[in-house]
């Protein structure tokens, strides 16, 4: 009995989760009301907030669903890659080929993406939108002076410059191509990173 409940318990929470993505697209994230989540997943709003204690909890669960290669370890310290910099573009591929494929990661990127509104109930969602651009913005600052320095160049600007130059090409081709999916994300995205890679210097692997 103790599990079929825990098996149920887990069936509810993953249908509260699947009609918050349904909703939060249909409605945006600040108009979408717990009660309209509950009523679209069949069930009580006390069995809602048995599972996530506000909108923010219900959000964040939401996304954790959907884990993108990126946020892993600096690169090169987590499987001795010698090029940080590879491990960093393979990622990316990575990343890229399960948006275009994955109906699941679109859905929820959209949300994050273009339906989330600044307002108080979502506080935490906004906070956890800027420490995720903080902490890929530091790394991609961290791959750049290391790649650099295994090819023995100079940066021809400030590294955080250019990470944040390069965290919003890509973030910008996402967001494009998640509006109406006209043009090739993967090949257009290869050529913008390659052509911003030669001119800072970093498109040839280091000697």
């Amino acid at each position: 009995m103790a599990r079929r409940t825990k098996e149920e318990a887990l069936a509810t929470r993953e249908a509260l989760l699947d009609a918050a993505e349904l909703v939060f697209q249909q409605r945006g994230v600040s108009r979408t009301a717990l009660s309209d989540i509950a009523h679209a997943a069949g069930v009580t709003r006390g069995a809602l907030y048995w599972h996530f204690k506000d909108k923010a909890a219900l959000f964040n669960a939401m996304m954790d669903r959907v884990t993108l290669p990126l946020g892993s370890e600096p690169a090169g310290e987590a499987d001795g890659a010698a090029d940080p910099l590879q491990q960093l573009l393979q990622q990316l591929e990575r990343a890229l080929h399960q948006i275009v494929h994955d109906e699941r990661t679109r859905r929820v990127l959209r949300i994050a993406m273009q339906k989330v509104e600044h307002a108080e109930d979502i506080e935490p969602v906004i906070a956890r939108h800027i420490q995720m651009h903080r902490l890929n913005t530091d790394r991609e600052r961290q791959v750049f002076e290391d790649a650099a320095r295994a090819r023995g160049c100079a940066l021809p600007a400030p590294s955080d410059q250019l990470a944040h130059g390069f965290h919003s090409m890509v973030h910008g081709l996402i967001y494009s191509w998640l509006l109406d999916e006209g043009f090739d994300l993967e090949a257009s995205t290869a050529a913008s990173v390659q052509a911003f890679l030669r001119g800072i210097g970093l498109a040839d692997p280091p000697p």
